[in-house]
């Protein structure tokens, strides 16, 4: 039987595409689609959907990636990636690691073991990005370190395991996303560098969006300038290539935000304009995804209250914002503080001032002090921004600006 790769060489040049063309297309590092062309790497199933739908070839290429699956499982061979793992983990297990760590590589061998066809890689990741607004930073953290310990491990096994290399985009996003939160900015940089160079190895689109989505998001509140965060937004618009999926609509997002702050106002209402054109196209199941990497409706109105508010038409703004704080669960308590932060901008910008101050104040008071993160007191801080430079002696602006950055402690 024809193998996958070399049905998709002969369907891609059928097209009339070159690799790189195609490659292109598809999103995917052309390097790794002659890997797979060649037989030297075999990939997903979500892959082989992405080079049928590339190719219009109406199922044939995932048909024929699922009866080669079954043919090469059924010949008996060894599973060598398998095998490769479980001897990596067991010497993990064995050797002087930490706790935890040598707990957690025992755990996935004795799992390998009761079924050996299940990789659990995709669960676990998924399992961060569902906990991420219920979890507390210090816990994911505690157990990221553990995970990515284990992973790592087996990438050295297997370095070009494709879901692998998927597992580490996106434990390496959750874990660049609680450190910008918590304030660890330049580290936070790092790895996203590693989650948008390990979402590139495992060649899922998808997956390679998502992780430059975040980034630019996060961007907006690590200090980055705005050209290198706008830089970043284009860049991954140009490789979604207008797929409606939460990443693409989360990049257009950063880039409206991004356009506000940067005083564009024409432009970024136009980028938000495209947000909502995205959000109306996007998948049912993306709109009912309450995690990070899902696209809910609350989303959408959040990207439009942070751009009308910077941007000051408040109007717009306040009625965003009346809409993101229905649509918000309740645990998505770090969301709907910075929805917050905007309606005191507001208030400022339309001459309440004490008002606004007071506003913001009380946002802060009614959390705990342990839920006054980096991203909400960057927004506190905007709210101070716009408070007129006549005002800015103010005892509201004082005491705003204490619960920010409180006076040390006399001792």
């Amino acid at each position: 039987m024809e193998d996958f790769g070399q049905m998709l060489r002969r369907l891609r040049i059928a097209r009339g595409l070159s690799l790189r063309q195609f490659a292109k297309i598809a999103g995917i590092d052309y390097g790794y689609v002659g890997q797979i062309e060649r037989g030297e790497r075999r990939c997903s199933a979500e892959w082989a959907e992405i080079c049928d739908q590339t190719l219009d070839a109406d199922g044939t290429l995932v048909d024929h990636y699922r009866a080669t699956t079954r043919t090469h499982a059924g010949t008996g061979k060894i599973d060598v990636r398998r095998r490769t793992l479980v001897e990596s983990m067991g010497a993990l297990a064995s050797a002087a690691a930490a706790p935890a760590v040598a707990l957690e590589a025992l755990r996935h061998n004795l799992s390998y073991a009761a079924s050996p066809d299940h990789d659990q890689w995709q669960a676990i990741a998924d399992g961060y990005v569902n906990a991420y607004y219920t979890t507390s930073t210090g816990s994911l953290f505690e157990h990221l370190i553990i995970d990515l310990a284990v992973l790592e491990r087996q990438m050295a096994a297997s370095p070009d395991d494709i879901d692998l290399h998927r597992a580490s985009a996106k434990l390496s996003s959750i874990l660049a996303m609680a450190l910008t939160t918590d304030g660890q900015t330049w580290l936070a940089r790092r790895w996203w560098d590693t989650a948008r160079a390990a979402a590139d190895r495992s060649g899922d689109l998808g997956v390679r969006v998502m992780a430059r989505s975040q980034d630019a998001i996060k961007g907006l509140y690590d200090g980055r300038s705005l050209s290198v965060v706008l830089s970043l937004a284009n860049e991954t618009v140009a490789i979604g290539g207008g797929r409606a999926c939460p990443g693409t609509a989360g990049v257009l997002a950063a880039r409206a935000q991004g356009l506000a702050l940067a005083g564009r106002g024409a432009e970024a209402t136009t980028a938000v304009n495209a947000v909502e054109e995205m959000t109306d196209r996007m998948p049912a199941e993306a709109l009912a995804d309450e995690s990070p990497f899902g696209w809910p409706e609350h989303r959408l109105r959040h990207t439009e209250s942070f751009v009308y508010t910077e941007i000051g038409d408040t109007s717009r703004a306040m009625a965003a914002q009346d809409r993101a704080l229905e649509l918000y669960p309740a645990n998505h308590t770090t969301n709907r503080s910075l929805v917050q932060m905007h309606r005191a901008s507001c208030l400022i910008r339309e001459g309440h001032v004490g008002g606004g101050l007071r506003y913001a104040a009380d946002v802060l008071d009614g959390l705990p002090k342990d839920r006054h993160d980096h991203l909400l007191k960057e927004m506190a801080r905007r709210v101070l921004s716009v408070v007129p430079d006549r005002d800015r002696r103010r005892s509201e602006a004082n005491e705003l600006q204490e619960r920010i950055d409180p006076p040390a402690a006399q001792g």
